[in-house]
């Protein structure tokens, strides 16, 4: 039976006896991500997998479909071993404006979409207009953190039960929404925070979130 990455990356790791936190600080990333690995929550990207093979010693296919050897074979130098085709789709990368932040908790004038502070580079979002910002806050965790970065589509319809940034009495914030005929509901998914209604009247937009980057 073939077993999910996260189950791979938790038998790497445990054959070459590191804990989590070792692992952790190897990777320079922080233990909670590598726990999100190994419970299915989040997927390393092509960057630390490589890493993560060769810190643990399997075969970087291995550890990314679960097929062939898990550990790297031997070849003859000078002898190319070619990559597998046909399992991988081609990928759109594009880079997008990443504008000051939002708050994940409180709505506050903290986002300002006309100054760009730098560029990211993310993939499969085809809105021109597409942008990115930087959350502060904890009232949507655990699925976006504060330090985490969304990509907000403006093009996208907003639908309730979308995440979305939403820009009320010229205060921005982050939430779920629930849209009604007249209100505007704002839900956090940290239940130690309080949902809000808001009357369509006083917000300027509700631009729907289409990526979550975590910050590793």
């Amino acid at each position: 039976m073939k077993h999910s990455i996260s189950h791979r990356i938790r038998e790497a790791r445990t054959r070459k006896e590191l804990d989590q936190s070792r692992l952790a600080a190897k990777l320079d990333v922080a233990t909670r991500t590598v726990q999100r690995w190994e419970k299915g929550e989040q997927v390393p990207d092509s960057n630390y997998l490589m890493r993560l093979a060769k810190i643990t010693g399997v075969a970087p296919h291995w550890l990314l479909t679960g097929e062939g050897s898990m550990f790297p074979q031997e070849h003859p130098e000078g002898k190319i071993l070619p990559l597998p085709t046909g399992r991988y789709r081609k990928v759109d990368l594009v880079t997008l404006p990443l504008l000051s932040s939002v708050p994940g908790g409180a709505p506050s004038l903290i986002f300002h979409p006309d100054y760009v502070e730098k560029h990211i580079t993310v993939d499969d979002v085809h809105d021109s207009a597409a942008f990115a910002l930087e959350v502060k806050g904890n009232s949507m965790a655990p699925k976006i953190e504060d330090g985490d970065f969304i990509v907000v589509s403006p093009k996208v319809e907003a639908r309730t039960g979308d995440i979305c940034v939403v820009r009320v009495s010229d205060e921005d914030t982050v939430k779920r929404v629930k849209i009604e005929d007249q209100l505007i509901y704002l839900i956090p998914l940290n239940p130690e925070y309080e949902p809000m209604a808001v009357k369509k009247r006083d917000v300027t937009f509700v631009w729907r979130v289409v990526k979550v980057i975590k910050n590793l």
